[in-house]
């Protein structure tokens, strides 16, 4: 099988290609894609740091790399919560805010722009099949590693 006849193939050379158009956008702001895509999951009553890691399907220790270098850029700002010690939440900073809006104005854009030019039919099918790739993926997952 040729590398262009997998599935898996079209996923990676589109999201390349959509992270290298983000990047180049984010470079704009002084942000690279991966901060902004953290900044969308950051919920402005602040969100505890475990949950972030699995909406954005990457593991924790990644991401908290990625979280340190935020919060030295003053994005963002750890506190305990308050009803329960041991939960840490992240919190947007007013720079942080300031940037958030930003990513989501780019990502608004960049999909208007994509759904503009496509069928909807097509958006939904895609919608589909994606949903079902992440479905047999999992299923895959559980039978080759149980």
């Amino acid at each position: 099988m040729k590398a262009q006849e997998t599935v898996d193939y079209h996923i990676k050379i589109t999201w390349h290609s959509i992270v290298n158009l983000y990047n180049q956008i984010a470079l704009k702001y002084n942000l690279t894609q991966a901060i902004g895509y953290v900044l969308l999951h950051i919920d402005k009553n602040g969100s505890p740091a475990t949950s972030i890691a699995p909406l954005m399907g990457m593991k924790a220790t990644s991401l908290s790399r990625i979280l340190k270098n935020m919060e030295i850029d003053g994005l963002i700002c750890r506190k305990k919560d308050h009803s329960d010690g041991r939960l840490v939440k992240i919190y947007l900073t007013e720079l942080g805010v300031q940037k958030q809006k930003i990513s989501k104005k780019v990502v608004r854009e960049f999909n208007e722009y994509i759904i503009a030019r496509i069928d909807p039919k097509k958006i939904d099918c895609y919608r589909e099949v994606m949903g079902d790739l992440l479905r047999l993926t999992e299923e895959y997952s559980i039978k080759k590693l149980s």
